[in-house]
């Protein structure tokens, strides 16, 4: 994956990690709109032409002001709180890291505060504190070395609404997959809204299809994918998306995404699964990089201090 230049301006300056560091960056997610995602919401504006969509871009730009200087969640709907983990399998606090993640997110859930979202699918029945079975959600990836780096990411109702994930056959594949994720955008990219983050997954079955999918939201706006195959197809769609008209909440506009990622696995022979996740042009995410010393290193926010 290629990174853009401006990436590499990161913060070292947070403190040792722990329930209490990874807590406070969970709160500041949730009023602090990553680097790339503001860049890029802000470089939209100055491109729209449309009446509507101008007044839309000037409220989210408003909205986004306020939320940092009030300490206020950029949106009520702050998400269910899910923990991408990339750690190393000599990192020194691997062993407690779940209950780290755990104790850190309820802490969150009240500092924020971040709104109960936590439901139980068979009785409708929320636990009125984000905490239910796989909640908060933990992926887990261990990699050789001695250093954690962890992405962080509110994933909100609205925004998961135009998902999903389905098995082709590979005489469909490929022009099949575009036709149904642009179609989906179409139907329903303004219950996300927009402008969105696409992300598609592409493998052999649903479950690999959709969690590349949403590991593709993870990746920074403005980044390409080193396959130069997966490159075109992000291009392709990124044009096509935006050609829809969509537009910022979904009033019409010169761009209705934000960006495209794409990642994707080997496939069998006899499928072609694709997938879908998207981002609402509040993508709260963020990254932190820990090193063997534990001292923290934010990725994705300059003003996390």
């Amino acid at each position: 994956m290629k990174v853009p230049e401006e990436r590499n301006n990161v913060n070292d300056t947070a403190g040792k990690f722990g329930e209490l560091e990874l807590a406070r960056f969970v709160c500041h997610l949730a009023s602090h709109l990553p680097d790339d995602v503001e860049e890029r919401v802000r470089a939209m504006a100055k491109k729209e032409t449309n009446e509507a969509a101008l007044k839309t871009y000037g409220c989210m730009i408003e909205n986004m002001e306020l939320a940092d200087s009030l300490k206020r969640p950029l949106c009520q709907d702050t998400g269910i709180p899910c923990f991408y983990v990339k750690a190393g399998s000599d990192w020194p606090l691997l062993g407690s890291l779940d209950e780290i993640i755990k104790s850190a997110a309820a802490k969150a859930f009240r500092d924020a505060p971040l709104r109960p979202n936590a439901v139980d699918p068979f009785t409708g029945k929320n636990s009125g504190n984000n905490e239910g079975p796989r909640t908060p959600y933990i992926d887990w990836e261990i990699v050789p070395g001695d250093e954690l780096e962890m992405t962080v990411y509110l994933s909100g109702g609205g925004c998961s609404l135009p998902g999903f994930a389905v098995v082709l056959t590979p005489g469909e594949g490929i022009e099949k997959a575009k036709k149904l994720i642009l179609d989906r955008l179409l139907e329903r990219g303004v219950n996300a809204c927009p402008p969105l983050i696409a992300g598609v997954g592409i493998g052999s079955s649903a479950d690999i299809a959709g969690k590349l999918s949403k590991k593709a939201l993870l990746r920074p706006v403005g980044s390409v994918n080193e396959c130069e195959n997966a490159a075109a197809l992000e291009r392709e769609l990124f044009k096509k998306a935006n050609d829809l008209g969509i537009g910022p909440g979904g009033l019409g506009g010169v761009e209705s995404v934000l960006a495209v990622n794409v990642e994707f696995a080997a496939r069998h022979p006899a499928t072609f699964a694709v997938a879908l996740s998207t981002g609402c042009w509040a993508t709260r995410r963020g990254t932190l990089k820990v090193d063997w010393d534990l001292n923290v290193t934010c990725l994705s926010h300059r003003d996390f201090r």
